[in-house]
């Protein structure tokens, strides 16, 4: 198989989404366990894996089936460039110190929180709650994982026939060194560098997203995809380009934030890029 940038890209890509949303399923699914029923939160976790799978099957099925490789390109890049500039925007934010960071330990403490003020209601022989929390949890944060997978997979099959099983090995491994990693530590995994991920993630999104977009634009011009200089190489240009661009943004916001008064709220902690002066 040949080594592309964007086959390196799109497994990167897909590793890094999926381990950040791995990470928050898994901190929702470990306050249920140990707050409430470990049975109840891990059958919800199962149901939810099973209904994923097939989403998936279902969704790559006809996307290939009824969409023509130039569209598919078209909407999924734009999609994606959606997507990815909104994973961009709170990482700037929250390096520039406007946002706060997220805090996996404050939210396994909310989760629990919950957990405790919820009553106790039994249903097939399952505290509810837990289920519940733990399917949605999982289904919710696991929707983004397959997003992921099928889009990167799909969009990159034109030029690589294994792109979703690419995509799909990406995220499987994010999953497997997740549950190894929480298995290991039975706590939230803070340690992660999941603010620094996202960041990454949503320059690689940004960069998939419009370079498979431009491609799509020839689906309006004869419904064949357009070609970008240097082909695959363009997308490294492109990510070189996002990544200057927010680099300008967070140090404009950074200025900005030094000359409006801090919100009450506000507490010092460690940017992406760490700085003492960042807030959250």
């Amino acid at each position: 198989m040949q080594v592309s940038p964007g086959t390196i890209g799109l497994v990167s890509a897909a590793f890094l989404a999926s381990a950040v949303e791995f990470v928050e399923a898994f901190t929702i699914v470990l306050a249920m366990g140990l707050t409430r029923s470990w049975r109840a939160a891990l059958t919800g976790t199962a149901l939810a894996v099973v209904v994923l799978a097939a989403v998936t099957v279902v969704a790559g099925v006809a996307l290939i089936s009824w969409v023509s490789e130039a569209l598919l390109q078209l909407v999924i890049g734009t999609l994606l460039l959606v997507f990815g500039l909104q994973w961009l925007r709170k990482a700037t934010l929250r390096s520039s110190g406007l946002k706060a960071l997220h805090d996996e330990e404050a939210a396994f403490r909310e989760e629990q929180a919950a957990a405790r003020r919820a009553g106790h209601e039994v249903r097939l022989g399952l505290d509810w709650f837990a289920f519940v929390v733990s399917f949605k949890g999982v289904f919710l944060e696991g929707l983004e994982v397959v997003f992921i997978v099928i889009t990167f997979g799909l969009a990159a099959a034109r030029e690589n026939p294994n792109g979703i099983a690419l995509a799909a090995g990406g995220a499987a491994l994010a999953g497997v060194l997740v549950l190894i990693a929480g298995m290991i530590v039975h706590r939230p995994l803070s340690a992660v560098p999941e603010n620094t991920m996202k960041y990454v993630v949503g320059l690689l999104l940004s960069t998939f997203g419009l370079f498979w977009s431009v491609e799509g634009l020839g689906f309006f011009a004869g419904g064949e995809s357009l070609a970008w200089p240097g082909e695959d190489w363009a997308i490294l240009a492109i990510l070189a380009a996002w990544f200057a661009l927010s680099r300008l943004a967070i140090l404009a916001l950074r200025r900005w934030a030094g000359t409006v008064p801090a919100m009450p709220q506000e507490q010092p902690v460690e940017g992406i890029v760490a700085t003492p002066s960042a807030t959250g």
